[in-house]
């Protein structure tokens, strides 16, 4: 019996989430598998994963092949190169010490590169949300230049039709009067 290691989709339409199993290769994708290895969830940036390390490393030690993107999910999370470096130690090498420190020197240097991803993605997205409130801020201050125009140019237009409404009740008012003189 060939063992893969691989994905086995789970989660809604247009949201998936994967388990990460060690599986009979005969078995359908979504079907039976020996164990869960882990998780993938690949809507959050950057893609979670939880993976069982020891367990993943048994798996190759014992033949399990990685498919394509399960070999990307174990190599990012260090399983290869620690069946890499047990196959050292097995060759006399290297000792387990040496591997071992090798492993978490790796370790350490994904950690500060995972970490400065989402740092910069977080400032990314503080910087997009401070423009966008700076942009707003200046729309709204036009709008309320524009809304503060727009009354002035109504008061003054009302100041000067009230004036045109006192001239024009002292016109008929003097011809009233002339009307009279001629009569």
């Amino acid at each position: 019996m060939s063992v893969k290691i691989r994905l086995q989709r789970h989660g809604k339409k247009g949201k998936p989430f994967y388990w990460i199993v060690a599986a009979d290769a005969r078995a359908k994708r979504d079907g039976k598998f020996l164990e869960k290895i882990g998780t993938y969830n690949p809507n959050t940036n950057p893609a979670t994963i939880d993976l069982n390390l020891d367990s993943a490393v048994q798996w190759l030690h014992n033949g399990a092949q990685p498919t394509d993107t399960a070999r990307a999910i174990l190599s990012y999370k260090g399983a290869l190169l620690k069946h890499h470096l047990d196959g050292g130690v097995r060759k006399g090498a290297l000792t387990q010490e040496q591997a071992d420190a090798k492993l978490a020197a790796w370790l350490d240097e994904k950690a500060s590169k995972v970490d400065a991803k989402k740092d910069g993605l977080s400032k990314a997205q503080a910087d997009a949300k401070a423009k966008a409130l700076k942009a707003e801020q200046e729309v709204n201050a036009k709008r309320l230049a524009a809304a503060e125009e727009a009354a002035k140019a109504a008061e003054a237009a009302a100041a000067e039709e009230a004036a045109t409404e006192e001239v024009a009740e002292e016109a008929p008012a003097v011809e009233e009067n002339n009307e009279e003189t001629q009569a």
